[in-house]
C-alpha cells in the first residue's frame, strides 16, 4: 500500500460517504468547519493499492501546543475495515511516522465500533467486541477506559434508530408515555418546520435557555453559524423549528370551556343521581383546569408574539446516516409536548429520505438513579432506539514524557475556560 497525504477532497468524500464505518466526524467539511471554529489544522489523509484505489482514509485534526509541539485527534477513527489487521497495522505506522514528523506528542482515535449493543427491550444484539480492543491495544494502542458519562471526546454511548424498517413498526417502539405527548403536542396543533440560516439566532437562543436549566456549556452563536454554513456548502443540515400559535389555542381552550359550561348547565341543579354527580365533579375538575391555564396562556400572548418556537434541533445529514446533534428547548409551554413532535417530524424527514441510521448522538452508561443524566437518557430510550456502546478511545504516545505534561495540566486548563466562558455568557 502506498500512503499519500492531502487525499483529493472528491476521491475522501466519495470513499468516507460509501464507507460502513463513514461518519459526518470525518467528513471534508468537518476539518473545514474545525479549521474555522476550532483552530485545527486538518489532515485528510490515506492509504492506495497499486490502482491508486483508496483502502483507508483518516481526518487528523492537528491542535498546535507551545514549544512548536502539537497532538492529533482523529475523531471517530479511521474509516477502514477494522478486521483487517494487516491494513490496521500498516495504517497506524504510517500515521506514526507522520505525527512524529509534525512534533506530534500523540494521537487520539476513539473508533466508531459499537463494543456491545441492545434492542428495545434489553435483548443483546451483539457480544462485547474484545477482538479489535485487544489488537489496537497489542499495537501499543493505549485505552483511555470503559467510561460511563460524557468524559471523552465523543459520546461513548448512543442510540441509533435503523431507518430500514417500515415508519410503523419504528413509531409502534416509541414509550407508550411518547405515543400520548405527541397525540398531545397534535391537539395543541403544533407546527413544525425546517428553518433556514436566519433561525440560527432563534436556535442558539434555545439551546442558552437549555443550558442554563441542565447546566452545561454549549457554543457561541458564530459556532452554529459556521457549522450551518459549512455543512450545507456540499451535504446537508437541517434546523426542525417547532412552534405553536397562542392565540389559536386560546381560542380553543375558550370552546372547550364553553362547551363544559353548557354540560354543567344541562345537569339537574338538585337532587342528582350517583352517576349525575361523578359526572359533575369530573366536569368541574376539567373546568377549573382549563381557567388554570387559560390564565397562564393569556399571560404568556401578552408577553409572547405568535407563533412562540418552543424547540429547534439540529439534524445533520452524512452518507447514508444522519445524528441529531443539537436540541433547544424552552422553558414555557412544556405541556404542549412540542419537543417530542419535533423529534417525530425529524426522524420521519430522514426515514422518507432513505437514510439508513439515525443517531440520537450521546447518552450515558451510569444508568444509577443519583446520576443528574439519567433524564436525558430516559428522553432518547422513549424513541425505541437500539442502546450501543462504543469501544472508547485509544491514545497512541510518541512523547511519554511530553504526554505526562499534557494529560496533567490540559484538563486543568480547559476547566478554567470553561468557567470563564460560561461566566461571559451569563453577563
Amino acid at each position: 500500500m502506498k500512503w499519500i497525504e492531502n487525499v483529493d477532497k472528491e476521491k475522501y468524500e466519495t470513499f468516507v460517504k460509501n464507507h460502513p464505518k463513514g461518519h459526518f466526524l470525518q467528513a471534508y467539511a468537518w476539518g473545514e468547519f474545525s479549521k474555522c471554529e476550532k483552530h485545527l489544522t486538518p489532515h485528510y489523509v490515506g492509504l492506495v493499492d497499486t490502482k491508486n484505489k483508496l483502502h483507508a482514509t483518516a481526518l487528523l485534526l492537528e491542535k498546535h501546543l507551545p514549544l512548536g509541539y502539537s497532538y492529533f485527534y482523529i475523531p471517530r477513527g479511521f474509516v477502514l475495515d477494522y478486521h483487517n489487521q494487516k491494513l490496521v497495522r500498516e495504517f497506524t505506522e504510517n500515521i506514526k511516522k507522520y505525527v512524529k514528523e509534525h512534533k506530534g506528542i500523540f494521537f487520539k482515535i476513539d473508533p466508531d465500533i459499537i463494543y456491545h449493543e441492545e434492542d428495545a427491550l434489553g435483548n443483546v444484539i451483539k457480544e462485547k467486541e474484545d477482538e479489535v480492543y485487544l489488537f489496537l491495544k497489542s499495537l501499543g494502542y493505549k485505552h483511555l477506559g470503559f467510561t460511563k458519562n460524557f468524559e471523552t471526546m465523543q459520546p461513548r454511548y448512543s442510540f441509533r434508530i435503523d431507518l430500514t424498517e417500515s415508519l410503523e413498526q419504528i413509531e409502534n417502539r416509541f414509550s407508550k408515555t411518547t405515543k400520548q405527548r405527541i397525540k398531545k403536542a397534535e391537539d395543541f396543533d403544533v407546527k413544525v418546520e425546517i428553518g433556514t440560516e436566519k433561525d440560527i439566532k432563534t436556535f442558539y437562543n434555545l439551546m442558552v435557555l437549555t443550558e442554563n436549566r441542565k447546566d452545561f456549556i454549549t457554543h457561541d452563536e458564530q459556532y452554529y453559524q459556521s457549522l450551518y454554513s459549512i455543512w450545507n456548502k456540499d451535504n446537508c443540515c437541517n434546523l426542525f423549528i417547532g412552534s405553536v400559535d397562542l392565540t389559536k389555542i386560546i381560542a380553543h381552550q375558550e370552546e372547550i370551556l364553553k362547551g363544559l359550561k353548557e354540560e354543567l348547565e344541562s345537569l339537574p341543579k338538585e337532587n342528582l343521581s350517583k352517576s349525575q354527580n361523578t359526572k359533575k365533579q369530573e366536569i368541574e375538575k376539567r373546568k377549573t383546569k382549563i381557567e388554570g391555564d387559560l390564565v397562564r396562556y393569556q399571560t404568556l400572548a401578552k408577553e409572547y408574539s405568535s407563533p412562540i418556537v418552543l424547540s429547534a434541533h439540529f439534524i445533520i445529514e452524512y452518507g447514508d446516516k444522519a445524528w441529531v446533534l443539537y436540541a433547544g428547548n424552552h422553558n414555557i409551554l412544556t405541556d404542549t409536548y412540542t419537543n417530542y413532535k419535533t423529534y417525530q417530524e425529524h426522524l420521519r424527514y430522514c426515514h422518507d429520505k432513505k437514510l439508513k441510521i439515525y443517531d440520537q448522538f450521546g447518552t450515558i452508561g451510569d444508568l444509577q438513579k443519583e446520576n443528574p443524566l439519567l433524564g436525558l437518557h430516559e428522553f432518547k430510550k422513549k424513541f425505541g432506539g437500539n442502546y450501543v456502546e462504543f469501544i472508547g478511545e485509544f491514545d497512541y504516545v510518541i512523547h511519554p514524557i511530553m504526554y505526562f505534561v499534557f494529560t496533567k495540566l490540559v484538563p486543568f486548563y480547559r476547566n478554567a475556560v470553561k468557567k470563564v466562558a460560561k461566566k461571559k455568557r451569563e453577563q
